[in-house]
């Protein structure tokens, strides 16, 4: 991990190189990093809306298995 003076040293290099394109490039940065966050989110909710579905048919089949073979919980715990 550089140090402070490495980090001076790095940033006055990124001025002379890019010099007054650099808060162009922030922007476009900033605004990348935002549409990747949005869509890690998306994806998120989308993965949690699949796993509450799972779950809704996994209970669905269960109660119906109890259902059709008249066991109750006690029964299949053993």
């Amino acid at each position: 991990m550089p140090g402070q003076w490495e980090w001076v040293v790095i940033l006055v290099v990124a001025l002379l190189i890019f010099g007054r394109r650099l808060p162009e490039i922030a922007r476009s940065v900033g605004k990348s990093l935002t549409e990747f966050k949005k869509g890690i989110n998306e994806a998120k909710e989308s993965s949690d809306d699949l796993v509450d579905d799972v779950r809704k048919v996994k209970n669905d089949v269960v109660k119906d298995a109890k259902d059709a073979s008249g066991l109750n919980d006690s029964d299949l715990k053993s």
